[in-house]
């Protein structure tokens, strides 16, 4: 199906392109939600006849997403979660968490907006991408922690998850004598 853009959308085209999609994408998703309108000859005199009203209308989100951007820019935010000695969640944070975070400093963002492939599953910094409008993202840092105090620590390097972090050992100090004597009679006949 041909359908006319109202607004630019990541992978497919800008405001006023005719594109050709496929009918369920344009039937369950851009016609809905008031992001294309079918390609005809009444359709795009519609369109060049509002095409300014939703060029403002886009100029004006775009810069309140923008806003919100520098607002978030280089903000780390603490996610404290319970985990193995490994730094292996015993659950996860999914972006529905992110959201829920972010809501609790004051920010409204919505899930779509948060782009997590995969749920977060360990310990340690991470970036999540936030797509706040179709030509505003920004990254954000999550530091998932045991407790505010290994967050803390991790923010300034420090590896929680190491040896040496988990039972007091430096692996660089290791040596195999440590393990095993060398001098130690290995087939059992006291020889």
């Amino acid at each position: 199906m041909n359908v006319i853009l109202l607004e630019r959308i990541a992978k497919l085209g800008q405001m006023g392109e005719t594109v050709k999609v496929k009918d369920g994408f344009a039937r369950n998703y851009l016609l809905p939600l008031g992001k294309a309108l079918r390609a005809n000859a009444a359709n795009k005199t519609r369109f060049e006849a509002e095409r300014a009203t939703l060029e403002a209308r886009n100029l004006e989100r775009k810069s309140e997403a923008q806003t919100v951007a520098d607002a978030l820019a280089g903000k780390s935010f603490i996610v404290v979660r319970s985990a193995g000695e490994t730094g292996q969640l015993y659950g996860s944070v999914a972006a529905r968490d992110v959201v829920e975070i972010l809501a609790a400093e004051g920010f409204n963002i919505g899930r779509n907006q948060v782009e997590l492939n995969t749920p977060i599953k360990a310990i340690g910094l991470h970036s999540v991408v936030l797509h706040l409008h179709a030509e505003v993202e920004l990254a954000i840092e999550l530091n998932v922690a045991r407790t505010a105090d290994e967050a803390e620590r991790q923010s300034k390097g420090e590896s929680l998850t190491s040896a040496d972090a988990i039972y007091g050992i430096d692996e660089d100090a290791l040596r195999p004598e440590d393990f095993f004597d060398p001098d130690a009679d290995r087939d059992g006949d006291d020889e």
